[in-house]
């Protein structure tokens, strides 16, 4: 028998990248969905599978981290063996217009969790997605010993959950860690995070679509790494002897105006011909540098990071361009990468 896990955030970029390497390495993995009257299970349609299939490997269950009963139930319920926490209100500056509810999702969702594995007796390990974002204006290289200074609600809930992980750790001897993730993208990012706005972008500019960019601050320094990779270092910290914290970056800086012009060269577009500034992209606490530093998981977890930024751009927009032609031909557009 292989081993059981339970993702809250299966539906977001990382969950799916999450879910499709726990199904390669052989656990049954179950996904926490959170009701809506439409569907928005499209990153890991590929890999569904329904109430009927024969071997069924990947169970989708209603639930939310808003519910410490059902979360307290849905543990009894699959027993797993590593839980990972990726649910979240995860938009920094979406943050700052919804920052109840940020705070209740993104950090108390967390100590839900935490309590639930406690209450329900289920032995697990928990992962807990932690982020650069609770460094905020803390000066990089930032790693796990770097003091945090929030600058958003997002990042101020997710330091409430940080300190929260550690404390279930040495309170009660729970398996929790903290991966401290800096900034990773895919093709499966959000359309209203700043690099798949950017990738997305390149590609409809290039085919008549859209004849303008708004974006906000081009000179924040960020550390961008590919999320498929990410996850495995997700998985790597839950097979340790002991739980403990990492940073998981590229250590390679770029700002946001770096990616930009990487991102309109693979699309061969000179980006200022295109891209506007509008200033209620703006953050009204900004983080001007996040960069981390990884080597304690390189070290121990024997984690390094293969894609950097400029790869990731010509990356993203491949796939963008590829999906905007499947799209305009009518053809299934599936984001596989």
């Amino acid at each position: 028998m292989g081993k059981t896990a339970l993702i809250s955030g299966i539906t977001g970029q990382d969950g799916s990248y999450l879910a499709e390497l726990l199904l390669a390495k052989g656990y049954t993995v179950h996904g926490l969905l959170r009701r809506s009257s439409s569907f928005n299970t499209e990153r890991i349609d590929h890999i569904y599978q329904g109430p009927q299939h024969p071997e069924r490997t990947l169970v989708l269950h209603h639930a939310d981290l808003s519910d410490g009963v059902a979360l307290v139930n849905l543990l009894r319920e699959t027993e797993p063996d590593e839980v990972y926490n990726l649910g979240a209100q995860s938009h920094v500056r979406v943050s700052f217009d919804t920052p109840l509810y940020t705070a209740d999702t993104t950090g108390l969702g967390t100590l839900r969790l935490l309590e639930a594995i406690r209450a329900s007796g289920v032995d697990t390990r928990i992962y807990q997605a932690s982020s650069s974002e609770m460094f905020g204006s803390t000066p990089p290289p930032q790693n796990e010993d770097t003091p945090f200074h929030p600058r958003s609600p997002y990042g101020c809930a997710k330091v409430y959950g940080y300190w929260s992980t550690v404390n279930y750790r040495e309170a009660y001897g729970m398996f929790a860690v903290n991966g401290i993730l800096f900034n990773h993208e895919s093709p499966r990012r959000g359309e209203t995070f700043v690099t798949r706005k950017i990738t997305r972008a390149v590609a409809r500019i290039g085919a008549g679509l859209q004849d303008r960019l708004y974006l906000g601050n081009l000179d924040a320094v960020r550390d961008w790494g590919y999320a498929p990779e990410y996850v495995e270092a997700m998985w790597l910290m839950l097979q340790r002897d002991e739980p403990d914290d990492y940073v998981v970056a590229t250590g390679v800086p770029a700002t946001v105006r770096d990616f930009l012009q990487a991102a309109f060269a693979a699309g061969g577009l000179e980006w200022e011909r295109y891209v506007r500034f509008d200033p209620k992209y703006e953050r009204p606490s900004e983080v001007d540098a996040l960069v981390g530093d990884p080597a304690k998981a390189e070290r121990l977890l024997g984690w390094r990071p293969r894609t950097h930024w400029r790869e990731l751009a010509e990356l993203m927009v491949a796939a963008d361009r590829e999906a905007l032609d499947a799209e305009l031909s009518g053809a299934t557009v599936r984001i596989d990468r």
